[in-house]
């Protein structure tokens, strides 16, 4: 589904691709996280995805109403706090979205598949 935007000049659609990417990109950039991730259907084991993969650990879903709710599959740094990092994931993306594309984001879920140490 799309999201649309309109102005004096028209509307702008605007495909879930790619709030996946910005949503995605702002993610990456936060402090202890190593990657997104996904789950293998066959063994249920969360795989890490570099970032030219950075939407598939994303989903993002149109409401009725305009407003997008996005789900993060993310894998964090070893020693890190896990609810810092996912407080600084939301207002990050929020911020981001919202701003690079004029949609808001009522809401955001986050799933922790893993756990890797750093090198």
């Amino acid at each position: 589904m799309k999201g649309y935007l309109n102005n004096e000049f028209g509307e702008v659609s605007v495909e879930d691709e790619v709030i996946a990417q910005v949503a995605g990109h702002a993610a990456l950039e936060c402090f202890g996280i190593v990657g997104m991730a996904t789950m293998g259907v066959k063994d249920g084991i969360a795989k890490l995805l570099k970032g030219d993969s950075m939407t598939k650990g994303v989903n993002v879903r149109m409401l009725e109403t305009n407003d997008l709710e996005i789900d993060f599959h993310i894998i964090v740094a070893y020693g890190v706090s896990i609810q810092a990092v996912c407080d600084n994931l939301i207002s990050a993306v929020k911020y981001s979205v919202e701003e690079m594309i004029g949609l808001t984001v009522k809401k955001i879920r986050i799933f922790v598949e893993g756990v890797r140490v750093i090198d």
